[in-house]
Order: structure tokens, then sequence, then C-alpha cells
């Protein structure tokens, strides 16, 4: 290229040097016409040699034809694009190529006959790339057409890349809903848990009180115990609520409800075609989902052994790894568990992992059963009269005699019975009616002969109370016998009976025989 451009220059000298001299005969005449040719021959080559090595270095296909459809020039990017040599279409008319099928619906023919930019969409015959086919005409001072330039821009990738995004964005919404879903999940399960309080006068709800005082603002995990309906929900809703982490997610999972081989994908969540059946996004644990929060495993005694060193896991490096996943997942997630199992027998038996017993049982809070602290029954039933009158828009009301009789009942089932017992009454009882202690009784299975005696005008609540315990005591004695059975059947110390009877002026079998 530099050569004939140099070539070309010395040629352009040598003619202006004769110019200068102006020598006009016939044969420097013609010598000049021909040198001056071969000067724009060859600088129209260069010019056209530049631009080749410059359509070389596109990223889209160029395609160049004359004013009637004859190929002059493709670059290295059509090639690229279609499959299509130089060799094979150079020189060659587009009508000729569309009849040999080496491309279909070509724009060349559109783009001189209507003078005019045409686009269409286009694929190889080679290779099946897609294409946006842009033909433009080159004009000359008439209007005809005299070039016809082809961009073919290839589109397959800028189709996948589309597909993708379009995937993309179908999971981010998938997400987004999975997060949202999840956020209402998290806020539901808050509100579910937290409409009960803790309440209570006696010395032992006191104490259960002090006890998530102490612990409720420290990070630390809190094993709860007592027996099934003795009020562990409410407990641990306290502690959330008395802790720095009460504004955030508060998950509660029934261990015992879920099935064993769902409790793992439950807990923990998997990831995306872990198994057959699995959803297609994955699934988000309830460990995840108590992220910033607190989780309480209800029933933690029920875990089966294999899960229970994945939840060491969680307490040890305050991570999880989703089922079929590999990435573990960061967690600060507070736990508290609830059992009414004995987790030292359970352990003792090989049926509790010994080193996540201590991890749990941190800090200990118990809660003794309702028929060891029934000073709080009259408070808790009035509590849920309250709440059940609302519910059913009533204004009953319990006799006073009707508390007594509650206290006098074992309360197998705790708190939940109790509750259980005294919506039953409201619904059964009329709008503005009292709760009778014949419905009382009926209900609990209690059929004291002496009911009928207690109905004195004159006789103080009290004296009434005196004169059940009274009764009560002398009829379990007459029953059975002896201090100690007595005491067992009504669910108190022997001890209780012997004060209680000497309060009561009852005279034991031991002091008759003394007497007499």
């Amino acid at each position: 290229m530099k050569n004939k451009i140099d070539s070309s220059e010395a040629i352009l000298k040598e003619l202006i040097a004769r110019i200068e001299k102006q020598n006009w005969d016939i044969s420097s005449h013609q010598e000049l016409l021909a040198g001056l040719k071969k000067v724009l021959n060859e600088l129209t080559e260069a010019r056209e040699l530049d631009f080749r090595e410059i359509g070389d270095h596109l990223y889209d296909g160029i395609y160049i034809t004359d004013g009637h459809g004859k190929t002059l020039y493709v670059n290295a990017a059509y090639t690229r694009i279609t499959g299509i040599r130089p060799e094979e279409v150079v020189g060659k008319y587009v009508d000729e190529l569309l009849t040999a099928g080496v491309y279909l619906n070509a724009v060349t023919p559109e783009v001189i006959k209507h003078k005019k930019q045409v686009n269409s969409m286009g694929e190889s015959l080679r290779n099946g790339t897609k294409m946006l086919i842009t033909g433009s005409p080159v004009l000359d001072a008439e209007g005809n057409v005299k070039k016809v330039v082809i961009i073919d821009r290839e589109i397959t990738d800028l189709l996948q890349m589309k597909s993708d995004l379009e995937a993309s964005q179908k999971q981010i919404k998938a997400v987004e809903k999975d997060k949202i879903k999840s956020t209402l999940e998290v806020e539901h399960l808050r509100k579910l848990h937290l409409n009960k309080n803790l309440i209570g006068n006696s010395l032992e709800t006191q104490q259960v009180i002090k006890s998530i005082q102490q612990v409720a603002g420290l990070d630390v995990t809190v094993l709860i115990t007592g027996e099934t309906g003795a009020g562990k929900e409410v407990v641990a809703n306290e502690i959330y609520l008395h802790s720095a982490r009460k504004n955030d997610p508060f998950i509660k999972v029934n261990c015992a409800a879920i099935p064993a081989n769902l409790l793992e994908a439950e807990l923990f969540g998997y990831a995306r075609g872990a198994f057959t059946g699995a959803a297609t996004t994955g699934k988000t644990g309830l460990f995840e989902l108590a992220d910033k929060g607190t989780i309480m495993l209800d029933e933690i005694g029920d875990m089966p052994m294999e899960l229970q060193s994945k939840l060491l896991r969680v307490i040890q490096h305050k991570e999880i790894t989703r089922i079929g996943g590999s990435k573990p997942v960061k967690l600060d997630v507070r736990i508290l568990s609830a059992t009414n199992c004995e987790l030292k027998d359970l352990v003792k038996q090989g049926r509790f992992r010994e080193d996540l017993y201590y991890r749990l049982n941190v800090f200990p809070i118990h809660i003794p059963p309702l028929r060891a602290r029934n000073q709080d029954i009259e408070t808790l039933a009035r509590h849920f009269l309250g709440i059940y009158n609302a519910k059913y828009t009533k204004n009953t009301a319990i006799e006073p005699l009707g508390f007594e009789m509650m206290r006098q009942y074992s309360w197998p089932g705790n708190i939940r019975e109790l509750q259980n017992i005294i919506e039953r009454l409201v619904i059964v009882s009329d709008h503005d009616g009292t709760i009778s202690n014949e419905q009382i009784g009926n209900l609990l299975n209690i059929h004291p002969s002496y009911m009928s005696e207690l109905v004195v005008e004159e006789m103080g609540l009290k004296e009434i109370v005196s004169n059940i315990e009274k009764k009560t005591i002398e009829k379990a004695l007459a029953l059975c016998g002896s201090t100690r059975k007595a005491a067992k059947i009504l669910k108190v110390d022997q001890s209780t009976i012997v004060k209680k009877a000497k309060r009561l002026g009852i005279v034991l079998r031991d002091e008759k025989t003394h007497q007499q």
C-alpha cells in the first residue's frame, strides 16, 4: 500500500513539472492522460483497500452490492455471522444467490426497488444464526441507486440475553413474592403467638415472672419445661416481648406436630431441585425466616436424633445448610426450646444428645402445673371469662362458689383445660346469665352431695369454703381410711390434710383411737 502511494506521488510530481513547462504536444498529452488515469486508479484502489481493512475490524457484518445487486464486498464479520465465505458471493448477483438457496428473503432487491432503507429479521441457512438486517441505498446525483450497503447484526446472543433476562426477572419476582410471603408469614406468626399474657398472683407464678425478667434481655438459649397446657408458649412470648429482638421475627415450631421426614426441610429449607417434587425456587427454612429474631422449638424432646446434631451445629456455628445445598447460610437467631419431657431421662435412655441438652439448658425455667398454684385459678378463670364474653358478645358471670369448685379440681390439662372449660360455659350460658355451680360440677365431674346444704343466705364465703373443705376432707378420709391416701386423691401433701383437719375440727382416726 505504501509503495503504491509513493509511486503515485512520484508520477504527480513529474506531471506537475511538465505542466509547468507547458510542453503540450500530442504525445505528451496522451502520456499525461495515461498518467492521470493511473494515479486515479491507484488512489481509488488504495482507498478501497483501506476501507476493507477497516471493515474487517467491525463487529457487525457488512454486505455491499452495486446498483444492480452484484456483490462487491463482504467483511470478515459477515462470514463469522453467516458462515458464508467471500468467494461464494463476491462477483455474483443477489438474485442468483437467492435462486441457489445461499440465503433467504434478501433485502437488497427491496432497497433497489424502493430506494429507501429496509429492515428485516433474517436467519442464516448455514448455521441458524439470527440477524437484524438493515439495507441502505447509496444514491448518485440523479437519485439512482449506485450501491447498497447491508448491515447484519447478530441477535442470537441478544435473544438469549433477553431470554435470560426474562428468566432472571421472573426469578426475582418469585424471590420477591416469596420474600413478601415470608414477611407476611413471620408477621402472622408473631401476632398468632403474642395474644396471650402471663397471668397469676401465686408465689410460683411470680417466681416464673422473675426468671423471665432475669433472662429476657440476655441473648442466651432458654429451656422451658412443664406439663402440657401449663403455659410454656406464654413464657416464651414474654421472653421475646421483653428482649432486644422484640421487633424482629418470632417463629414457633412444634417438633412433634411435623413428620420426622419433613421436619428437616421445614427447619433448614432446601435448594432448588433438591429432591423429586421440590419447589423449583427452593424453600426458605424456618430458621432463615427467624434470622435476626427468635425461634421457639416446642416439644424439643420429640426431635429425631439425626436432626439433633444439625441443631447443635446451628447453635455452635450459627449457620445452616439447606437440603441439597452446598453453601452455608449465616444466621443470627435466639433459640428458645420447650418440652413436657424430662430431657435428663431421655439423655440416659440415649434418645437425646447430652451435648445438645447442655447447649439448650443454659437457663432453665420450670412452670409448675396449675394444681400446684391454685391461687391463680380464679384470676385465670376471670381473665378467660372476659375474653369469651367479648368474643361471643355476652355478659355472663360465675357464682362465687364456682371458683372454689374449680380450685378443688386437679386440672390435668392445666391452663389450656381451664380455658376450654370457661369458653364452653360461656357458650352454653344465656346472654346475661350466671354460670351455676351445677354447670361447673357437671363439666368437672364434681358432684358433692352437700352442695344444697351450702345455699344459706346468711353464710359468708369463707364459711362456705370452710364447709366445702371440711366435707370434702371428711369424705376422702372415710373413703380412703388414711390421711396419706386422702392426700393422694385430693392432690395435696399429707401434711396439708393434717393441718386442715386440725383447723376444721376433723378428728383423725389416730386421734379417735387415742381418745378411746
